[in-house]
């Protein structure tokens, strides 16, 4: 049997039940389980695919993932939940990355999708259930071959047992009995108290294979008969291909071919630098059309215009109006969270084989099904023609939830015979990314007599992703996600108007980014409870208690981060405590942040204690290095980032001037879990990223008394508030 860190190819449907007849039979679960989507019998020993659970006859135990591996650790976390039920090992368990295939739609989201934060919240009973099946099932033909109740015997590490007669029959030779019997229904759970598995922390399923180097991200995929090609797409969105010297390219060493659409061009050769060579050998000349002139400034001005108008109402209780006028103490504020890239580490690439009657397509992506018809529609191919062969992502942050960049690839790749990688180069990454929307928030909040919030005005300005994503997800015109982390906040609100205006870019595409809506929602919400309780002449940590009275949750990891960064202890000059809470993908999570900030500006972040309750644990080291990982990547956008337009291009290209924060420039991060394993169970992926633009922010205030109400903070720091750079 193959070690468990394999990560095999896609293999199509007809694909599996081809392997499963080689075998000889054995047993295959899926979707025949109550609460899994796509849930239809088959006949035979087979069943319609959705998680599956397959083990043959020699006793080797596949389960097929329907998320995507981006770094996660879903592969393991998932394959825990499976495991635990159906009583195996992980050392005994083999991964497939499921095939492009609609019986694999999450019913939540309408899609075959990762992302939101929800692989293990959808996760979470469905395949519990799937193993849980199985191994009823296996006990069922155990019980019904030794003619002895089933009630008698017991599945563990594999096997089935009889402890009154000392008979042991591994899964494999229960396989083809267990694939004809009733499918239990309901599937009885374990209890928690009996988990062996979840609430662990093992080694995860992928971290052999990424130390060595044999794992298998789309960059990596090597086909016979390969040619390797580097696209270059206009600079300006809407432009096109004026012209390029192709008598240049096609004498660079190792260019074979060049194939062009309206707005891009690619350069193919028998390896990358052949392409990336023959691409500056042939000097593409670009028309840049309708949004050349596009800017920053032009993009803020449309904003801020936008701003001014009643936007669609989200949220509208009590008189907010009346309640403002009344209010004794009142701020009024902007802020401002500009255009981001997603920089993952590994560029867009795509690898296809596209012929006259089928195609394959290798590629990391967030949504298989969404890829194929990008392929089907740049090809006329039928969907069911064309096979996605899913990979390793090196990094998705949600840009891998649009699959525009495959669709491209489909256009060229359709031009020549053979099999082609087609990437981009990571200057042509960032600056041809779906970035994540400018969101220019107005706000307004007023305190009463008794320093308690009175009333709550928030109206949010920017892109609406689902319009252009998914548009009959839209509520009423209203894009949720703008508002997410907004309507509702932790804290008890007595008159709260929540407003979103859509006011789409000029000549800029959008898409979701890490921590989605929450990311600038809770930066706004918790900068002004901040503000508020600063005006009150209250410390935060206590304004923020005294309106938690109803969210026991939220209180006890406020209190508990408090507690380990020693809030109120006496701190060096220069130094700040900030503080936030929120709630977000069914998480609540509160961090403390202690920052020093020198005369010039300098900022240096020396410890993040964040306390997190996600409800049930599956995969403890999984849920601490999200935290960790995701407030890196948070504070790194909040300090360095943001995307500026000149010409209607991208500004940024490279890691020099969009950059990342480097190992001797993080904070000591320590988790605390506080979780509480009867709650509805919460995604982890985009909880750190949430907390650590406010967090920062706060704590900044707290050492400067400087409020900072724009990303990025770095730059604003090295300048004086009058705009003139520090000496």
């Amino acid at each position: 049997m193959r070690k468990p860190h394999d990560i095999n190819p896609v293999l199509s449907r007809r694909a599996i039940l081809r392997a499963a007849l080689a075998t000889g039979g054995g047993l295959m679960l899926s979707g025949m389980i109550p609460g899994l989507p796509g849930a239809r019998a088959q006949s035979g020993s087979a069943f319609t695919p959705n998680a599956f659970i397959r083990i043959d006859r020699n006793g080797a135990i596949t389960f097929i993932m329907r998320h995507v591996e981006m770094g996660q650790g879903i592969y393991t976390g998932i394959a825990m939940l499976l495991a635990e039920e159906l009583e195996v090992s992980l050392d005994k368990v083999r991964l497939e990355a499921a095939p492009a295939n609609a019986s694999y739609i999450d019913k939540s989201a309408g899609e075959e999708v990762t992302g939101g934060s929800a692989s293990t919240r959808d996760s979470w009973v469905p395949l519990r259930q799937a193993g849980a099946a199985a191994r009823i099932m296996l006990i069922q033909a155990a019980s019904t071959r030794w003619s002895v109740p089933a009630s008698t015997c017991v599945a563990r590490d594999g096997a089935v047992l009889h402890p009154e007669s000392s008979r042991r029959l591994d899964y494999g030779a229960l396989a083809d009995d267990a694939a004809h019997q009733k499918i239990p229904d309901p599937v009885p759970l374990k209890n928690p108290s009996q988990f062996q598995l979840i609430g662990t922390s093992p080694q995860r399923m992928d971290t052999h294979a990424k130390s060595n180097g044999t794992a298998c991200f789309g960059m990596d995929v090597r086909v016979e008969g390969m040619k390797t090609g580097r696209i270059m797409a206009c600079p300006v969105k809407g432009g096109r291909l004026k012209g390029f010297d192709r008598e240049a390219a096609l004498k660079t060493p190792g260019v074979t071919d060049i194939v062009t659409l309206p707005d891009a061009i690619a350069v193919i050769g028998d390896h990358s630098w052949a392409a990336i060579s023959g691409m500056k050998a042939a000097r593409p000349e670009w028309d840049y059309g309708p949004h050349s002139g596009m800017s920053s400034a032009t993009q803020l001005q449309a904003l801020r215009s936008a701003s001014e108008k009643t936007g669609i109402v989200a949220k509208n209780t009590g008189d907010v109006t009346a309640a403002l006028a009344s209010s004794p103490v009142r701020i009024d504020a902007i802020y401002e969270s500009p255009f981001l890239a997603h920089a993952a580490l590994e560029p867009i690439n795509t690898t296809l084989h596209i012929r006259s009657d089928s195609a394959d397509v290798w590629v990391g992506t967030q949504v298989p099904l969404r890829a194929r018809q990008e392929v089907a529609d740049a090809t006329g191919l039928p969907p069911e023609r064309i096979t996605v062969h899913n990979h390793l992502i090196g990094g998705g942050f949600g840009r891998r939830l649009d699959s525009n960049s495959i669709g491209q690839a489909a256009r060229l790749a359709k031009q020549v015979p053979f099999p082609v990688k087609l990437f981009w180069t990571r200057e042509e990454d960032i600056r041809q990314d779906q970035f994540r929307p400018f969101y220019y928030d107005r706000i307004t909040a007023g305190l009463d007599d008794k320093g308690l919030i009175k009333a709550w005005h928030h109206r949010t300005t920017g892109s609406f992703v689902l319009a252009r994503w998914a548009p009959e997800g839209l509520q009423n015109g209203l894009d949720s996600d703008a508002v997410e982390g907004a309507t509702e906040t932790p804290y008890a609100i007595p008159s709260q108007r929540n407003e979103a205006v859509q006011c789409e870019p000029e000549g800029i595409t959008t898409l979701w980014w890490r921590g989605v809506g929450p990311t600038h929602n809770v930066f706004v919400v918790e900068g002004m409870i901040d503000e508020l309780a600063h005006a009150s002449g209250t410390d935060p940590l206590s304004f923020r208690r005294r309106h938690l009275t109803h969210s026991p949750r939220g209180l006890k990891v406020l209190d508990e981060a408090a507690r380990q960064a020693g809030w109120g202890r006496p701190l060096p000059k220069g130094h700040g405590l900030g503080i936030a809470l929120h709630y977000s993908f069914q998480c609540w999570a509160a961090t403390v942040l202690e920052v020093e900030v020198g005369g010039g500006g300098e900022i240096r972040l020396i410890r993040a204690d964040t306390a997190v309750d996600c409800g049930p644990v599956v995969f403890p080291d999984a849920v601490r290095a999200q935290i960790q990982g995701g407030l890196i990547f948070g504070l790194t956008m909040a300090l360095y980032n943001e995307i500026t337009f000149r010409n209607g291009q991208a500004e940024q290209s490279n890691f020099h001037n969009y950059r990342m924060m480097r190992l001797n420039e993080a904070p000591d991060i320590r988790v605390h879990l506080v979780s509480d394993p009867d709650a509805e169970i919460g995604g982890i992926g985009e909880v750190g990223t949430v907390a650590a633009a406010p967090v920062l922010a706060n704590a900044i205030f707290a050492a400067t008394g400087r409020r900072l109400r724009r990303i990025p903070f770095a730059p604003q720091l090295a300048m004086n508030p009058t705009g003139e750079k520090k000496a």
